[in-house]
């Protein structure tokens, strides 16, 4: 079996670059390892920026449906000391470029607008081989094989398809994070609540930190940061939600009540996300029949733009396809000479922003930053 345009990945990335060349009349298809659209969660809350994400759902036709998915007053951002002071509160005055919209709900409207049977969904890579000329035969864990003459890594940071073009891998930053869910927020947890506030919370210090998003139904979906090696965190069972919460909680002794228990009252089980990166120029020589996109292509520190640059990069391709329809090469040397310094650029500012949220100065490098007292990296 072959295709013309074969993506590994349904994550938003992939999905985009699906999405946009049907707009320009380019079948593709995309294959994920996951069984369905419902077999795991998708994460929590995105800011979709006007210069980047928001330009990809453009170029998708699906400006109107990315409307009508936005989080009302999503875009409130107030930064606490660690007793529960303000230090710096922006409220969501409807003015702002980055309206906030859960993983999930983006990832419905781009699946919707696929015609059907374009997700092969239960398609596990186990396999990646050049056949020569571009072409290159994909090998799944259900037995079945594809080639294709034109392959888009969209498969995130463990990718399958990397390796063809690049001997990088992932490196662990020194920082993870701790997922936790607090349901039902106002009734159940009001004084959580009121200090997470109606978009995103920082509470920071040197090496650690809460940051917190209010969800739909007054979900308050939280991710705890701490700077430790790898080995630390595999000496916590967590198998045993509320004993890990319990020790990541002692991390924060002396902060405010209404702070820790974002750590031990979750609703769900804790969940650990250790922070790997790519190098921050990673790059690629030409491989002919080849290429990637978001985390796949450039894996770096959460900054806010991931997926925002996953859909911009997967817009960009699809665009390079449509304009070079003969010359494959020519569209993928296009896309990566933008994608290239792009990513580099970004990766960089991510870097920053990791510094000023968990190095010596925060939480105050931070409130700099958002009030324009210092220039952002």
């Amino acid at each position: 079996m072959r295709t013309p345009v074969t993506i590994i990945g349904a994550g938003l990335g992939g999905l985009t670059l699906a999405r946009v060349l049907h707009v320009h009349g380019i079948p593709a298809t995309v294959y994920e390892a996951d069984a369905s659209a419902e077999a795991r969660t998708q994460g929590g809350q995105l800011d979709i920026h006007e210069h980047n994400g928001q330009l990809a759902l453009e170029a998708a036709g699906l400006t109107e449906e990315f409307r009508a998915i936005i989080h009302e007053g999503g875009e409130a951002l107030r930064v606490l000391d660690r007793h529960g002071a303000a230090l710096y509160d922006e409220p969501d005055d409807g003015t702002g470029g980055r309206p906030e919209v859960l993983r999930g709900d983006l990832r419905r409207i781009l699946l919707d607008s696929l015609p059907a049977g374009t997700v092969r969904w239960g398609h596990k890579v186990t396999g990646v081989r050049s056949l020569g000329d571009g072409r290159h035969a994909l090998a799944f864990a259900d037995g079945t094989t594809v080639t294709t003459d034109l392959l888009v890594g969209a498969d995130g940071a463990w990718s399958k398809v990397r390796p063809l073009l690049s001997d990088a891998v992932p490196e662990y930053v020194g920082t993870s994070y701790v997922e936790t869910y607090l349901l039902d927020g106002d009734t159940r947890h009001p004084a959580s609540a009121k200090a997470v506030g109606g978009g995103s919370l920082f509470v920071l210090a040197p090496g650690k930190g809460i940051q917190a998003h209010r969800e739909s139904g007054g979900t308050l979906h939280t991710y705890v940061a701490l700077s430790r090696p790898q080995d630390w965190f595999a000496g916590i069972d967590f198998a045993d939600p509320a004993a890990a919460c319990a020790r990541i909680a002692r991390e924060f002794d002396g902060w405010a009540p209404e702070l820790t228990a974002l750590i031990t009252d979750g609703g769900t089980p804790p969940v650990l996300r250790p922070l790997h990166t790519l190098p921050t120029d990673h790059r690629w020589d030409r491989v002919p029949g080849v290429t990637l996109l978001g985390d796949a292509a450039h894996l770096m520190i959460p900054s806010g733009e991931g997926a925002n640059l996953a859909m911009y990069d997967g817009a960009e391709l699809a665009r390079a396809i449509a304009a070079h329809p003969d010359d494959v090469e020519a569209a993928l040397a296009a896309y990566e000479q933008d994608l290239f310094p792009r990513s580099a650029a970004e990766a960089v500012e991510a870097v920053g922003l990791h510094a000023r949220m968990f190095g010596a100065d925060a939480p105050h490098s931070l409130v700099a930053m958002f009030t324009g007292e210092q220039q952002a990296p």
